[in-house]
């Protein structure tokens, strides 16, 4: 597997983002998930919620575990996991499938909830988060990896992170913020000479903004 500055060109003869060439596991979830566009509210709830499980910890160890965070989180359903109470928490601190991690479960509930108010409130969480998308004369002219490491929060994920505290959401930190908005498109952080950067970008052009 040959490897440049922030490129792994793997056993397809693709250039990929080197984390994403790491494991399997990983490239699937870069070639067909990673900086995909996204207004699925069920799907920015998960999102959030596991990019709060990952502080401390690595995404490959979430992105194992998503299954059964999935059985063990009522498929994110938040209508669902709002009613949660203390025997869920129990259930869930018990589950060696999932980070048994007290206060990230109880966050889940407590954002479940904040979840449901938003929905009445705003419409839906995706018109929420989607007002946080950067300008695109803000973004990196060239995105390369040096560039990349020194953006791990950015002025638009200080404000999403601050407006969702003040809502009351947990585990909701600004470099967590800035993984979110990674993983469901609201930037597009492809390396440049990824595969993957140029139909990001086409999805992310054709993709109706919420709200």
């Amino acid at each position: 597997m040959a490897e440049t500055k922030g490129l792994v060109v793997g056993g397809d003869g693709r250039r990929r983002c080197v984390w994403g060439g790491s494991t399997d596991d990983y490239a699937v979830y870069h070639d067909g998930e990673w900086g995909r566009p996204v207004d699925d509210d069920k799907r920015l709830f998960e999102k959030i919620c596991l990019e709060g499980f990952q502080s401390g910890l690595s995404w490959l160890t979430i992105l194992r575990k998503r299954e059964n965070f999935r059985k063990g989180f009522a498929g994110f359903d938040f209508s669902r996991i709002a009613e949660f109470d203390e025997s869920d928490v129990e259930r869930l601190v018990a589950d060696a499938g999932i980070v048994r991690h007290r206060g990230k479960i109880e966050s889940t509930i407590n954002n479940a909830r904040r979840a449901k108010e938003m929905v009445a409130a705003e419409g839906s969480i995706a018109a929420f988060v989607w007002r946080y998308e950067p300008q695109p004369e803000t973004r990196p002219k060239s995105l390369d990896w040096d560039t990349l490491k020194t953006m791990a929060k950015t002025p638009e994920s200080i404000a999403l992170s601050k407006a969702l505290k003040k809502l009351g959401w947990s585990f909701v930190g600004p470099t967590t913020m800035y993984a979110f908005m990674q993983g469901v498109g609201i930037v597009n952080d492809h390396v440049d000479g990824c595969f993957c950067r140029k139909a990001v970008e086409r999805e992310r052009r054709q993709f109706k903004r919420p709200g």
